[in-house]
């Protein structure tokens, strides 16, 4: 579980101009990543427009990312749904063997019960071949998984090792601190709520803007971590308007407008999302620019 301390990223899945899978671009940023400091890679993930691409781009984006990283940082592949059969089916079929644990979103849209939710995870567990990193996102979910129903899956459930918790909340991350065993890890999902999550006890983030920042997003975890409030901090202060405005028109709009300031990738996404506007990308590069220029 120590290869999920610290600073991953939920990585993008950059497209050509004619809306097919960069992989060249693709190979770059997980370069990047690891050359930043990036201490693991999530695949597949909401980040990574997943809910629009087919089943050969999931396979193409999770094969190009493991033949760039090169065994060099533990791999998670995003493997949710709201249809519990499916997702188990994807794990009796889908090969495994490259990556080190899956990440699992609780159910959208059909806005089980606690129970419902706990019954979920149970069934994903009795499936999976790796470990289990849940994810709480209410804001996308419609439904919020609740500390007690983590915790009872955390106590229950050996292979269900850490909850991304995305709630927003820092009184229920809190609770989650205090209740879950010692083992288990509270991951932070919201770049806005890392470095507070770290301070109180958490194990770290799965980023979005860590991947356009790796460096600074990776040295402001690991020195969280070290109990370095005030360096933490600092940097903290300087990344928050780019927490925000990555966020501004949708994720990952933003982030993939980094990725085309620093000439990574360009910065389109698929409908019905829509890449960044004129105005936000202005503002975002002003915001890289001026973050370059503080760090010299």
């Amino acid at each position: 579980m120590k290869k999920f301390i610290g600073t991953g990223v939920a990585l993008v899945t950059p497209f050509t101009a004619d809306n097919t899978v960069d992989v060249d671009a693709l190979g770059g940023i997980v370069s990047f990543c690891i050359d930043g400091g990036i201490d693991y890679l999530v695949v597949l993930g909401t980040t990574g427009e997943s809910a629009t691409l087919t089943k050969s781009e999931k396979q193409l984006v999770a094969d190009t990312v493991c033949e760039a990283n090169n065994s060099k940082l533990p791999l998670v592949l995003g493997v949710g749904g709201n249809n519990t059969a499916a997702v188990v089916e994807d794990l009796h079929t889908l090969n495994l063997s490259a990556f080190d644990a899956i990440l699992s979103v609780s159910p959208y849209y059909n806005r089980p019960t606690q129970e419902g939710i706990y019954q979920h995870f149970k069934a994903i567990s009795e499936a999976s071949p790796l470990p289990i990193i849940m994810y709480n996102v209410p804001g996308r979910t419609a439904s919020n998984m609740l500390p007690t129903t983590t915790v009872r899956l955390a106590n229950d459930f050996s292979n269900i090792i850490a909850i991304k918790e995305a709630c927003g909340d820092m009184k229920q991350i809190a609770t989650l601190l205090e209740q879950a065993p010692p083992d288990f890890l509270i991951i932070s999902g919201d770049d806005a709520t890392a470095l507070p999550t770290v301070l109180a006890g958490g194990s770290g983030v799965i980023s979005v803007l860590g991947q356009g920042l790796p460096n600074e997003f990776s040295t402001m975890i690991r020195l969280g971590l070290e109990g370095n409030e005030d360096e933490s901090m600092r940097l903290h202060s300087a990344l928050l308007m780019g927490m925000d405005l990555i966020f501004e028109e949708g994720n990952p709009a933003g982030i993939k407008s980094i990725f085309e300031i620093l000439g990574l990738s360009n910065a389109s996404v698929r409908l019905p999302l829509i890449e960044a506007s004129a105005a936000l990308k202005d503002n975002i590069k002003n915001f890289v620019g001026q973050f370059a220029k503080t760090e010299a």
